[in-house]
């Protein structure tokens, strides 16, 4: 079954939001405010940890695919159908999933910040690393130079940007910009040529996302086929498909040094013993460690 993701449509509605809240406030004054908060915390040594590191995603929603006729599964851009997780409801829960991942040991707490596909938002951001010590990735589509200076502001020390859709100048242009603000960038691919234009941008960590933009396809094994395509000194990360140690200990004999678990924290029972069963699994002898 194919899943089409409207791409176009939601750069679009994305700028189109953008140029909302730049309205009320403007480049000049988040651009001040971003400069204003604390410095970022370092991201890059908690994910070279020891063994597979975990960075545990708080998220309040997942899109569900529209199903017509034929094998055609479409996510609207427009009026999406989410899934909510019973786990994120409020602020409150924001703050005690974000408390117990830190002391389960995970190298970092990433926040789906995206309204429309996830009902996320900055102040989940801005919650979550209130109530911990870890660092902090925004998850969010960056296509916007406002978009960098918001999600400092609100407290990310990392930052994802996804790579098929930003032209070369435009993907250094965010790059210089993210890193100008002490913060880490997080490079989304889903193809070797992707990746080979992320380390060509300077990028130094690389996420490679088992699901497609366009599509809901799960293929973990993206991964084994792209990181080949990485200089040993870019940090790698696998993104999506995590459910137990399997996962974990397939990704780490695959070249990761980190992996997201974003849905199985979310539908489970207990988000914090998972996150505290999958940071030990990548800390297990049995984990494979391909960095000496």
């Amino acid at each position: 079954m194919t899943t089409v993701l409207a791409a176009d449509a939601i750069v679009a509605e994305i700028l189109a939001d953008v140029a909302a809240r730049e309205a009320r406030v403007s480049f000049a004054d988040i651009k001040a405010l971003s400069r204003s908060v604390p410095s970022p915390r370092p991201v890059v040594s908690e994910l070279l940890r020891p063994g597979c590191s975990i960075i545990a995603e708080i998220k309040r929603a997942n899109p569900v695919p529209h199903v017509h006729g034929g094998n055609d599964c479409v996510v609207h851009a427009d009026a999406p159908r989410l899934l909510d997780f019973d786990a994120v409801s409020s602020l409150a829960d924001v703050t005690g999933l974000a408390q117990g991942f830190a002391q389960a040991g995970v190298a970092a707490v990433a926040c789906q910040t995206e309204q429309l596909r996830f009902r996320g938002s900055l102040e989940d951001m801005a919650t979550a690393r209130a109530a911990s010590s870890v660092p902090m990735l925004c998850r969010d589509i960056i296509v916007d130079p406002y978009q960098v200076h918001e999600a400092r502001f609100f407290g990310a020390d990392m930052v994802p940007l996804q790579v098929e859709l930003l032209a070369q100048a435009r993907l250094v242009a965010l790059v210089d910009r993210i890193e100008s603000l002490g913060m880490t960038v997080l490079a989304e691919v889903r193809s070797p040529e992707q990746a080979q234009r992320a380390v060509a941008a300077g990028v130094k960590v690389v996420g490679i996302n088992a699901r497609g933009l366009h599509s809901r396809h799960l293929n973990p094994h993206r991964f084994s086929a792209i990181v080949p395509h990485l200089p040993s000194d870019v940090v790698r990360i696998g993104l999506g498909g995590v459910v137990s140690a399997r996962e974990v200990w397939r990704y780490a004999g695959w070249g990761a040094d980190a992996v997201l678990v974003g849905e199985a924290l979310m539908a489970a029972p207990r988000p914090a013993v998972l996150a505290r069963d999958l940071v030990a699994a990548g800390l297990h002898p049995a984990c494979p460690v391909w960095r000496s």
